[in-house]
Formats: C-alpha cells, sequence, structure tokens
C-alpha cells in the first residue's frame, strides 16, 4: 500500500502473533462475494466468515455450494443494507468488513433511480455508521469505474457512496478505516455479456454489440478477490486503490467468443450492432482527469488519497505515500491504455469463465 508504513487498520492479534480476522461480506451471494467467500474460507487467517444478504435462497443454494466447514466459520445473516439496526447487529464481533451490495444494472436504476439510492447510497451510509457504532477495524467498500464523472444513476450513487466511506475516516477516530476499491465490470460476473453471447455464437446467430467502437478493461474475478484481500490487510484509510488492467475492444470480445465456439470458423464473428444504452460509456475510466492532484502510482496500482480527511483544507500527504505522484493531466481510460489484450489472449481468458 501507498501509506502507513507497518500500520494496519482493523487487525485483531490472539494468542502468540496469530492474526486472524472476522468478516462480514454485504451481498454476500452475488457474484463478487460468492467468490469471495469461498476464497475467503481458504485463508488460515479467517476465524469467521459470515454472509450478510437480503435473498434466503441465494443463500441456501450458497451454503449448498460450500458445505459444510469443518472449522465452524461460516454464518449466514438474512439482511438488507437498508436496515442499519440489522447491520449493526450482524457486524458485533466482526473486525472487518467487505462491502459489495449493490444495485447496478443501469438501464433498470435510470427507470428505479429511488431505490438505486436507497441501496447505494443511503446503504453505504448505514454501513458506515453500523461500523463506528459496533468498532469494525476495517471496512473495504466495492466501487465502479462508473462513479467516475458518472452519467447514469448507478454511477452517480456509487460515487456518492465512495465519498461517504472515504470521508468516514474522519469519524472512526482511527480505529475504523474505511478504504475503496474501483474497477470496472468482472468478466464472467453476473450480467457480464459473455454467457449471452456464448450462446447465441453456439446457435450460429448474430452477437447483439452495442457499439464497435467501445473499449472496457479486463478484470478477473481472482484478481478481484486478491485486490480486496489487499485493501482489507494493508488498508490505511481514506485511498481509493484501482488496478492496472489490460483492456480490450468489445469487438474482439465478439470475434473470441465466436472463435471460442466455433473452433473451426475464422476470426469473423457476425454481430448486429443495436444502440448504445442510456447511461452507458463507449470507454471506462478508473481515474479521471479532475482526480490527478491527488493520484499516485504504487507500481502494481494507483491510488487516489482522499483530501477530507484532515478537514475541509485537507492535507499534505507526500511525505507518507511511498508510491509517486502522477504526471499533470493524468487520467486513465480503457482506450488510452498502454497494455491491449489480442484476439488470442482473450480467447485464452475466456477458458476460465464457466
Amino acid at each position: 500500500m501507498a501509506r502507513c508504513g507497518a500500520v494496519r487498520s482493523g487487525k485483531v492479534w490472539c494468542g502468540w502473533l496469530r492474526f486472524v480476522m472476522n468478516i462480514l461480506v454485504t451481498g454476500g451471494t452475488g457474484s463478487f462475494g460468492t467468490a469471495f467467500m469461498k476464497a475467503a474460507l481458504g485463508w488460515p487467517d479467517v476465524e469467521r466468515l459470515v454472509c450478510y444478504s437480503r435473498d434466503e435462497h441465494k443463500q441456501q443454494r450458497l451454503h449448498a455450494e460450500l458445505g459444510d466447514d469443518p472449522q465452524d466459520r461460516l454464518r449466514f445473516f438474512l439482511g438488507d443494507v437498508r436496515d442499519q439496526q440489522r447491520l449493526q447487529m450482524a457486524l458485533h464481533g466482526i473486525s472487518h468488513c467487505v462491502h459489495g451490495a449493490a444495485l447496478k444494472v443501469v438501464p433498470w436504476l435510470e427507470y428505479n433511480p429511488s431505490e438505486g439510492l436507497k441501496t447505494n447510497t443511503l446503504g453505504a451510509m448505514h454501513l458506515v455508521d453500523a461500523a463506528i457504532q459496533v468498532g469494525v477495524g476495517a471496512v473495504v467498500a466495492l466501487s465502479t469505474d462508473k462513479a467516475v464523472s458518472p452519467v447514469n444513476l448507478y454511477g452517480a450513487s456509487k460515487l456518492a457512496a465512495e465519498k461517504l466511506f472515504l470521508a468516514a475516516n474522519a469519524l472512526g477516530g482511527g480505529r475504523c478505516r474505511f478504504t475503496a476499491v474501483r474497477y470496472g465490470n468482472v468478466t464472467g460476473s453476473t450480467g457480464s455479456v459473455v454467457p449471452l453471447w456464448r450462446a447465441k455464437a453456439k446457435a450460429d446467430e448474430g452477437l447483439p454489440l452495442t457499439d464497435d467502437r467501445m473499449t472496457r478493461f479486463w478484470m478477473s474475478m481472482d484478481e478481484a478477490v486478491e485486490l480486496v484481500r489487499k485493501a482489507l490487510i494493508d488498508g490505511c484509510g481514506g485511498e481509493v486503490l484501482i488496478p492496472k488492467l489490460p483492456s480490450y475492444r468489445v469487438t474482439d470480445l465478439a470475434e473470441a467468443v465466436w472463435r471460442e465456439q466455433n473452433p473451426t470458423s475464422e476470426w469473423r464473428a457476425k454481430y448486429k450492432a443495436i444502440g448504445i444504452r442510456p447511461g452507458e460509456k463507449l470507454h471506462e475510466s478508473l481515474v479521471s482527469e479532475d482526480e490527478w492532484p491527488w493520484t499516485y502510482d504504487c507500481g502494481t496500482h494507483y491510488e487516489v488519497v482522499h483530501v477530507a480527511n484532515g478537514g475541509p483544507g485537507g492535507r499534505s500527504v507526500d511525505a507518507t505515500v511511498s508510491g509517486r505522484r502522477v504526471p499533470d493531466g493524468f487520467k486513465y481510460r480503457s482506450d488510452e491504455n498502454e497494455r491491449w489484450l489480442t484476439k488470442a489472449e482473450l480467447q485464452q481468458r475466456l477458458l476460465a469463465i464457466p
């Protein structure tokens, strides 16, 4: 991480130098939550792992999928992030929290903006208040590229949530650290275009494509889980972690999916342009050009440091940042990236997506 040196937030030491974590995951039955729960069960430093979500059927399926834990670390807690009292009850005894609960389907939230605000923004506020009241050591919130210069309700609601989490570091008295991670859509997660395209390609039908100029960042679920684990353990509070990722052209992904389902065909996918949807961008941005004064290159990732932690005047962080400040005017966009995936590389990466 960029700051803090040897200081670590929310760590619990038990016995003879044994580091343990009691983790609660909001949105624990979503794509990320499920992957995180599976991975965390394999970590020796996890003493308790709590899934917090509002869908009992998904919890039942996840419990069956995970099976019985010999160490009896698993807990399933029905609740909604809109309910602060329920959150506060669930957080008792928790040292680390991962906030993944969100409503995120862009067109649906454009039509139902109040529901997006209730879950994504007010839910974030409830979690902040509950975590401070209970004394959770570290909270890591999942943000999104759509929070950067937002053009839709989902992005605007997540930008507000991101600001709430980072500003909360001034309220926790140093006992509760709030960090955010920001990345684009994880390929293969819920809502991903890959399953739809696979079915269309297998049926020799045209792949629906919004705009053939579109570019995106590629991030795997394993990379997303590892980034959150890093933030949980090393997060100092008040920073946004942004991974360095390769870009790809959406038309190239369409070609890779088509070739995957039709191995003997040429690199010539059938696709049809359906037009860009309301609230959709041609290219992803993970760091806006307005954020460069507070952005640092930390080698494997960038960090945007929240300047409000020291009050209205902000504070200088140069002395405590191990990374280097990015150049003036820096921005991180999928269409201006240095790293690009080829069609063959995309096809290889598709093998890891069920």
